[in-house]
């Protein structure tokens, strides 16, 4: 039976697993950085390839942000490695990243990362936990659909944000229909604070206020320009 996915705001599972780099422990190997854990369903095939690519090509984008990425299926390390050779030949790209071997399945059925009709096909998942080993996002993706890397680089760095400056942010950030790059101020606790916010910040209502300028347009600018093609 599948495992329990892990929550957001739990701790990530101490687990050991095995990897093209060797044993890691998990979460501690990974203490005082980002951990980008993600599934896919298998090595050698076309989805996944394309999107052990795209990781690659925005390895310095997660590393710059303090963060380290960890692949994982339930394939036998040979054939991880001989997939990430293949790529680095026919693709001219290496894939820097350490890959988990999972044959038996059981970090999948630790982490519910296998589908309801399978015991042993994954989805294609995304685990982002952060330097003190605490689940801060979860996504899950079907088999017929790469993932786009760049909405993972902006969740990252908004989950950072709102560690630093304790606001929210709208859909589409930093490209919001109402607001633009603006960040939302969280809601009001007590009938004065409510009152008062219209008067310190930029507000539709009282419950729907925001600030502009709190991230900086270098930053701002940097995270449009994910969402452009890599030969741009």
């Amino acid at each position: 039976m599948p495992g329990t996915i892990p929550l957001i705001g739990e701790k990530f599972p101490e687990i050991v697993v095995e990897t093209t780099h060797g044993a890691k422990k998990l979460p501690d190997d990974y203490r005082g950085k980002w951990l980008i854990l993600f599934s896919h369903p298998a090595d050698f095939t076309p989805v996944c390839t394309t999107e052990f690519v795209a990781f690659a090509n925005k390895i310095e984008e997660f590393r710059r942000l303090n963060a380290e990425l960890l692949g994982h299926s339930v394939d036998a390390v040979f054939a991880h490695i001989k997939w990430i050779e293949w790529i680095k030949e026919k693709l001219r790209v290496e894939i820097p990243f350490p890959i988990i071997s999972d044959p038996n399945g059981e970090v999948a059925k630790k982490l519910g990362f296998l589908h309801a009709q399978s015991a042993t096909s994954t989805v294609r998942a995304v685990i982002i936990v952060d330097p003190e080993g605490i689940v801060r996002a979860v996504l899950y993706y079907p088999q017929e659909a790469g993932r786009n890397i760049s909405e993972i680089l902006r969740l990252l760095r908004i989950l950072q944000l709102n560690t630093e400056l304790k606001r929210a942010f709208p859909a589409n950030w930093p490209s919001n229909e109402l607001i633009k790059d603006s960040i939302i101020v969280p809601p009001a606790k007590t009938v004065n604070e409510a009152q008062e916010r219209p008067t310190k910040f930029k507000c539709y209502d009282w419950w729907f206020c925001y600030e502009e300028g709190k991230v900086s347009k270098e930053e701002v600018s940097r995270i449009k320009n994910w969402f452009k093609n890599i030969s741009d």
